[in-house]
């Protein structure tokens, strides 16, 4: 796993691991079970997701997610969301926005590594790995669209996922 990884606590970690043995990751219901409640909504244009503090929530957070995106961006961005609830919670305070382009006022750093950890949420390394095996182990185009629509992500991020793009 990545660097990102390493920085989520143990009891987060023994959370989300039982979620990352099954495809397509359950990553709303991963957002649950951290104790984080999850929210579609109408949000303002090209605003994709937030994180933001919550009383009505165990944990105090709460995502929203766009619900006028397509189930793929609204998957990655609840992962997203979810990196920065174990990654940047001190950040977060009244909220973090993030745009269609995964922008928020967060540096350009914290971003990615948002990114990043949400990615792996949604499309685990091992799964990945098996999965390409399933179709001969050679990543091509065609293979990233078996996989997206396999994982229920976009056909970007899965073609980023296998170095293709």
């Amino acid at each position: 796993m990545s660097r990102e990884w390493e920085r989520v606590q143990a009891e987060h970690k023994a959370v989300i691991l039982p979620f990352l043995s099954a495809v397509p990751v359950k990553i709303a219901t991963m957002a649950r079970a951290l104790d984080i409640e999850v929210k579609s909504a109408t949000l303002r244009p090209r605003i994709s997701g937030q994180i933001q503090r919550s009383e009505s929530s165990g944990s105090g957070y709460r995502i929203r997610v766009n619900r006028h995106e397509a189930s793929t961006r609204q998957r990655f961005t609840i992962a997203h969301e979810i990196a920065h609830f174990l990654l940047h919670r001190e950040f977060i305070g009244d909220g973090i926005e993030d745009s269609i382009l995964y922008r928020s006022t967060l540096s350009d750093a914290r971003e990615a590594e948002a990114n990043r950890l949400g990615a792996q949420l949604l499309m685990p390394e091992q799964s990945v790995v098996r999965a390409l095996r399933d179709y001969g182990g050679r990543a091509t185009p065609e293979i990233a669209r078996a996989l997206a629509e396999r994982f229920e992500v976009s056909e970007a991020a899965m073609s980023i996922r296998l170095g293709l793009g």
